[in-house]
């Protein structure tokens, strides 16, 4: 029988930080199929992780009987469905742990606060918190839209290299909401400099005429995220921006340290 150290699988071995070195390369896989749309070839991962062709082909064999990943008719490798049940409870954790800070947000803005999330092309609202005004806007929770219109979508999307941003865009298409809709490539990367510049996005009538957003991403999130506030346009006024994105800014802060204590 098997017993002398000599007989350690790969599996097995420890990583440089106390971990299951099989189960790190693992997920470390399934981020890089996460960031390359979702589906790639066993050559594209080896070729981005480094790891050899035939480590890859027995960790995606494992991923495959688990259900975590599916092997496509042409061979590549896809994200597969029981991942969904995964990143919805984590999800729904997520809006959890926010929903005090988006309360806050309410609070000294007056304005209904967002929190959503980038999951893979499209943007998903996972937590909400409405104003208290009579007139308020509301953002079902786990609706899903394309980042091109909104506010979110921008403050996401201004921490992904331009390139990545374009083929994005390609998969998903630029289709307007509204006339106020940004529906050119260089538009948009346009748009996602001046988040850059200034520290916070805007969603001017681009999803909806006579409503206005305002999104900064929430740093260091375990899952990209960002947080927002929506309202009517002679609410969310220029001069009314000058006040609310400090508040924004903060409380992403203060949600920020929160998840990186809490270990969600």
């Amino acid at each position: 029988m098997p017993t002398s150290s000599a007989s350690t699988t790969d599996s097995a071995k420890p990583s440089a930080g106390g971990g299951v070195q099989s189960l790190e390369r693992a997920f470390d896989l399934l981020e890089r199929m996460a960031d390359a749309g979702g589906e790639v070839g066993l050559s594209e991962l080896s070729a981005t992780s480094g790891l050899p062709l035939p480590t890859i082909h027995r960790l995606m064999r494992t991923l495959v009987a688990c259900g975590y990943v599916r092997q496509q008719p042409n061979r590549r490798y896809a994200l597969g469905p029981r991942l969904i049940r995964l990143g919805e409870s984590a999800s729904r954790l997520l809006g959890t742990w926010a929903r005090p800070y988006l309360a806050r947000l309410v609070e000294e803005t007056g304005e209904t606060a967002n929190m959503a999330l980038l999951d893979g092309d499209e943007i998903v609202y996972v937590a909400q918190v409405p104003s208290k005004h009579s007139m308020r806007m509301f953002t079902e929770v786990g609706r899903r839209v394309l980042p091109h219109s909104t506010g979110v979508g921008k403050a996401l999307l201004a921490g992904v290299p331009d390139e990545e941003v374009r083929a994005l865009l390609s998969r998903t298409g630029m289709p307007a909401a509204t006339e106020k809709t940004i529906t050119t490539p260089d538009g948009f990367l346009a748009a996602l400099q001046d988040v850059r510049q200034t520290g916070y996005a805007v969603d001017d009538n681009e999803q909806e005429i006579g409503v206005r957003c305002l999104a900064v991403s929430v740093p260091d999130s375990p899952t990209a995220a960002a947080i927002s506030i929506s309202g009517p346009a002679g609410r969310v006024t220029e001069a009314a921006t000058d006040k609310i994105v400090p508040v924004l800014q903060q409380i992403a802060l203060e949600l920020s340290q929160a998840l990186a204590s809490s270990g969600v």
